[in-house]
């Protein structure tokens, strides 16, 4: 909730300095932020878990199964 907070008003400042001038790369910045806060909530779900680890385990095993 923090990290939105901030953008919107990062967003807001960004409006009011500049009008309507930049406005469709403010937004696509504030894009960009919100899908690296995505991925770093992914990639530390993912370091938690082992569930990645297991799932190459399984495909590296279904393959060998196959070629044997």
């Amino acid at each position: 909730m923090i990290l939105l907070r901030l953008l919107m008003s990062l967003n807001a400042w960004l409006i009011r300095c500049r009008g309507e001038r930049g406005q469709a790369t403010a937004e696509y910045a504030l894009v960009l932020l919100g899908a690296a806060a995505v991925a770093m909530l992914l990639v530390s779900w993912v370091t938690k878990t082992n569930r990645i680890s297991n799932l190459l385990d399984a495909v590296f095993r279904h393959i060998t199964g196959l070629v044997s």
